[in-house]
């Protein structure tokens, strides 16, 4: 089995950008869970509309499924909110080797790049929404989003370095 990381938190806190610079750095493929996302989804989410746990079901047995087929190739670095832990329970079903990150920020800090961000459906009306469904994580590696992207990766992969 090969590496997989997920990359989660709510909407700006930079998964994108702190998946795709862990990707180029160790080779692993990223995988933006946004891109999974149905067209309803997408819709809802540019007009402001909160998704409901329907709404994201399949979207997140998409990603379950996705997960595993990357798990037998190269591995993936998976940016996605996974804000709830029922929500983790889906995208880890059947998956023994998932290393979580939980990107930690708070709301002025997020809601800022939020709106200083170009060509990104998400609604920054909905950022309250996130963080009132957030259900923070007890494992995995927490980091603040304090620090630059460079640094985090840095701290990511000292913290799931293997022993040699």
């Amino acid at each position: 089995m090969n590496k997989l990381f997920v990359i989660m938190g709510v909407s700006g806190c930079g998964k994108t950008t702190v998946g795709k610079l862990l990707s180029s750095t160790t080779g692993i493929p990223f995988v933006d869970a946004d891109a999974f996302h149905p067209d309803e989804n997408v819709q809802k989410m540019t007009n402001g509309i909160a998704l409901t746990d329907v709404d994201r079901a399949p979207w997140l047995q998409n990603l379950n499924e996705e997960l595993k087929r990357k798990s037998q190739e190269n591995g993936a670095v998976l940016a996605c909110s996974a804000l709830k832990e029922s929500y983790r329970e889906i995208l880890s079903k059947d998956l023994g080797n998932l290393q979580w990150i939980y990107l930690k920020g708070d709301f002025e800090l997020i809601q800022t790049r939020m709106q200083q961000r170009q060509q990104h459906f998400m609604n920054v009306n909905l950022l309250q929404s996130q963080f009132d469904t957030l259900e923070e994580p007890t494992y995995g590696i927490q980091l603040s989003i304090d620090h630059s992207p460079t640094n985090i990766v840095t701290q990511i992969l000292n913290k799931t370095a293997q022993p040699s």
